[in-house]
């Protein structure tokens, strides 16, 4: 379960302060795919960098699993992180120099995974988002789009994580494969019992996701 309580984020800048996030509440079950909307600077991405503690808030709270990460230190943020939360960008992001199996082997040899069970985990991965054998050892130049972001949404899931955050996950893909990969996360979503939350200004994406919250303004509206 992802709860956000009275979530604000306020910035200061030479015009005075900026509130990019104003007193957002808003939960999301476990084994949910949900989008967050809205228009270019409506704090979409904002909302993004707190609920994957790459920032911290002004005030409120964010819990995910029953744990309030904004009353964690540095070194718990770091192991949250990387063991608590998958991340899933528009670009991929995948290491050009590594092959697909390698690229989601990397994070669980970044939590200390011992290389046969990393190979295996990924190996089971690749082929649960439909990554077949044959491609395992491609590096990202080798395959499409759409395979791309397949492997990235294995990596994301690699170390079993509680939240899945997504950035305009079928941004650069074309509207049928983009269809696939919103298919892929609901299903996983469902299978891993893991909160997905996909932030996109895409209304189609939306509209085949569970729950969908609307930011104008950097206020929760409802629809």
């Amino acid at each position: 379960m992802l709860k956000v309580t009275k979530l604000t984020k306020t910035f200061a800048s030479p015009a005075g302060s900026v509130t990019a996030v104003s007193d957002i509440s808003l939960s999301v079950p476990d084994g949910v795919f949900a989008t967050i909307v809205g228009r270019s600077g409506s704090g979409k991405s904002t909302l993004l960098a707190l609920l994957g503690a790459l920032d911290n808030p002004t005030s409120g709270s964010i819990e995910v699993a029953d744990q309030d990460i904004t009353k964690l230190n540095d070194r718990q943020l770091i192991a949250y992180r990387r063991r608590r939360i998958g991340f899933v960008f528009q670009a991929y992001n995948l290491i050009p120099n590594l092959s697909a199996l390698e690229n989601v082997m990397l994070s669980l040899e970044l939590d200390g995974v011992g290389k046969t069970e990393r190979r295996e985990r990924a190996t089971k991965l690749l082929e649960q988002v439909g990554i077949t054998e044959d491609k395992h050892s491609r590096r990202p130049s080798r395959l499409s789009g759409g395979e791309q972001q397949r492997v990235a949404i294995a990596r994301a899931l690699a170390n079993r994580p509680k939240l899945i955050l997504a950035d305009e996950p079928t941004g650069n893909l074309d509207s049928a494969t983009g269809d696939v990969i919103v298919k892929l996360l609901r299903d996983l979503a469902d299978s891993e019992k893991t909160t997905i939350i996909a932030v996109t200004h895409d209304a189609a994406l939306a509209k085949k996701t569970q729950l969908t919250f609307t930011l104008q303004d950097g206020k929760l509206v409802k629809k």
